[in-house]
């Protein structure tokens, strides 16, 4: 009995996490729409600092409340968080994904973290500094992406969810008529 009990014990160890991700650090996203659930995402400030923090700011500024998943590419990822355009009230496909912020731009911060399933990395134009508002999470590795689209975050919960966005017309490049939407976006230490 003592074997059993402390091969119980070490599996349940081994199957724990080795840390906790801090909640100053966490992003919930509340998806509804045709499917629904809750993600939660670690941000990395210590890999892209300014991404982050506009992030974070956005959030905090209810900004991302809304917003729709108007880019979703089966088997390569969900893009979301247009706020200029891509809100729910109003939704025009023929706009979703041109917007941001009121805020400028920001550089690249490119890492080598490789684009795996459940990262999370800043969309942009062609221009590397161009990164904005626009965020993607990833369903499947994309390769191609690494060192070229800066990494902010990673799934923590919640992939399934994430995987069950609904998808757009790969003919149009993932564009989504009626897509699931980010109802509420919150950093975790702000819940109460």
């Amino acid at each position: 009995m003592r074997l059993f009990t402390t091969l119980l014990a070490a599996a349940t160890i081994a199957a724990a996490p080795l840390f906790a991700a801090d909640a100053e650090n966490t992003l919930v996203i509340e998806v509804a729409g045709e499917n629904s659930g809750i993600v939660e995402i670690e941000l990395l400030p210590d890999v892209a600092p300014r991404h982050v923090e506009r992030i974070k700011r956005l959030t905090r500024d209810g900004l991302y409340n809304d917003v729709v998943f108007h880019r979703v590419i089966p088997d390569f990822m969900a893009q979301t968080g247009d706020v200029e355009h891509g809100r729910r009230e109003g939704f025009n496909l023929r706009y979703a994904g041109i917007g941001g912020s009121a805020f400028p731009d920001l550089p690249a911060e490119f890492s080598d973290i490789e684009y795996e399933t459940g990262v999370v990395g800043m969309a942009r134009s062609q221009d590397p500094d161009s990164a904005n508002s626009q965020f993607f999470i990833m369903f499947a590795p994309a390769p191609f992406l690494n060192g070229q689209y800066t990494v902010v975050g990673r799934v923590l919960s919640g992939q399934d969810v994430v995987d069950s966005i609904k998808k757009g017309d790969q003919a149009a490049n993932g564009a989504v008529a009626e897509p699931d939407y980010m109802k509420t976006v919150q950093i975790k230490s702000d819940i109460k």
